[in-house]
């Protein structure tokens, strides 16, 4: 499957985020903030992939998340990609990283460094409380840099894997849509947040 081109907004379309294009470390690439009317936490905030849907299929991309300038001190720099979104955005799974979290000197929030939700009913807050640590882990990461992110998606099962690791970091074995979900791909981001995007592709299955 071909590079999906990130650097074209007219292959998006914008749901609660601003797009744009610029240059990171290097790099040209699609930039995400929030747009003025998103709700956070954990709400439809992406850019969908036009003309690309997907049940099972292997998504990778390039991703870099960082505190924006203005953000609270409380933000992680949410970045991830949403999959199986709806026609009216209303449910999709999303898997994300909170950046500013990889090496932080609070053990506990390293060990919420990725996190898998699924909306509209199963948010990381529910989810924490009822399983605390089944869908959220620990990956070295660090804000603003680039950053290597592929995601499985078989049936019920993902599994994640971030920069070139051989095993998951996170493995999720009960997608909440259920096997024969179907539907978009989006680039997600969160409060507070800003991201870039490159390189990505989607190879059905």
């Amino acid at each position: 499957m071909p590079v999906v081109p990130l650097t074209e907004l007219a292959a998006l379309k914008p749901n609660h985020v601003i797009p744009s294009i610029a240059m990171h470390d290097g790099h040209k690439a699609l930039r995400l903030v929030l747009a003025p009317d998103a709700r956070t936490p954990d709400n439809p905030n992406f850019a969908i992939i036009k003309d690309q849907t997907i049940g099972n299929a292997t998504i990778e991309v390039w991703l870099a998340g960082r505190r924006a300038p203005d953000a609270p001190a409380d933000v992680r720099g949410f970045v991830g990609v949403a999959f199986r979104i709806a026609d009216d955005c209303e449910t999709f799974e999303c898997v994300y990283l909170r950046p500013e979290n990889g090496r932080a000197e609070d053990q506990l929030r390293r060990n919420r460094s990725i996190q898998y939700f699924s909306y509209p009913d199963y948010k990381f807050d529910r989810l924490r409380r009822e399983v605390p640590g089944q869908y959220e882990s620990y990956v070295d990461l660090v804000a603003g840099a680039w950053t290597r992110l592929r995601i499985e998606v078989d049936g019920v099962t993902a599994r994640i894997f971030v920069h070139d690791a051989a095993q998951p970091t996170l493995v999720v074995n009960d997608l909440k849509h259920g096997a024969d979900a179907r539907g978009a791909v989006g680039l997600f981001i969160d409060r507070g947040t800003e991201a870039f995007f490159r390189d990505l592709t989607i190879t059905p299955k």
